[in-house]
Parts: structure tokens; sequence; C-alpha cells
């Protein structure tokens, strides 16, 4: 069992939006898997989900992402 609990790293005017209590942070408060960041404003990271989702549209319609693979074969050679 450990006798301290690491502390997450930030520093202050970094912006984080927390996936857990849906609200934006200065400074890490949360654990990394749970948040997003860093951002240089609070007004960023307030958009964040919106961010996450464009770029997520993005990658899923980028045609070099659906590409066949080389030489023309399927995966089923």
């Amino acid at each position: 069992m450990a006798l301290f609990k690491k502390r997450t790293a930030g520093k202050p005017g970094e912006w984080y939006y927390c996936l857990e209590h849906k609200k934006v942070e200065e400074g890490p408060d949360c654990p990394g898997k749970d948040r997003f960041g860093p951002y240089a404003s609070p007004e960023e990271a307030r958009h964040a989900m919106e961010t996450a989702a464009e770029r997520n549209l993005q990658w899923e319609n980028d045609p070099r992402w659906h590409d066949a693979p080389a030489g023309g074969g399927t995966d089923e050679d």
C-alpha cells in the first residue's frame, strides 16, 4: 500500500476538461485517464468534447484511413 498519493503533473494556466465531473479545471485535479487537455484557455477546455467529436469525424472520413492494402489483395488471402 502506498503511503503517498502521486499528484498529477501540471502547471497553473493549463486548462483541462474533466470527463468524470464534466467541468473545466485549472491544472490537473483529476487523473489523466479522466481528462482532456491541456488547453491554453478555459474556453478551449469548455469545448473539448466538441473538438474531440470533430476530430473523430475527420479521422473516420479520411480516405487514407480506409485504403485497401498494398498490392490490391484482401485480408482473406
